[in-house]
């Protein structure tokens, strides 16, 4: 029953994240790594959600390893590839070319993501007497 109603929370948290990273691509004023950093976050929300009875380091751990094999997967230049890239959808997903500076965006993002949700879940945990696997 916790699972339900905190994936509910991890779902808004989730589209959020999202609206917040659009937001991100939409204006100059914020700088393109802050977008990658919000998509790792939002990895990291999608991979608890899914995998809610997993430890907090095996979510990181496949987090990682989604983000990292998205930017690698950059590097390939099929034409079929490209051709999605140039949709809205795959810019979003698949990204437009491959950048060390994004792996260090996706660690960071991850990492805050993590820090801010152990913060959350010692207060939720403290008033609702449940326990996430950290």
């Amino acid at each position: 029953m916790q699972f339900k109603k905190l994936r509910i929370y991890y779902g808004l948290v989730f589209f959020l994240v999202i609206a917040l990273g659009i937001l991100s691509r939409k204006t100059t004023l914020i700088p393109l790594c802050f977008g990658d950093l919000l998509y790792a976050a939002m990895i990291y929300v999608l991979v608890r959600i899914l995998f809610m009875d997993k430890k907090a380091i095996q979510i990181i751990l496949i987090s990682l390893l989604i983000c990292y094999s998205i930017e690698f997967f950059q590097l390939c230049q099929d034409s079929r590839i490209i051709a999605i890239r140039k949709t809205l959808f795959g810019r979003y997903v698949l990204g437009q070319g491959f950048l060390w500076s994004d792996l260090l965006a996706y660690t960071f993002g991850i990492a805050i993501a993590f820090i801010i949700e152990k913060i959350t879940l010692k207060y939720y945990n403290h008033e609702s007497g449940f326990r996430l696997k950290q």
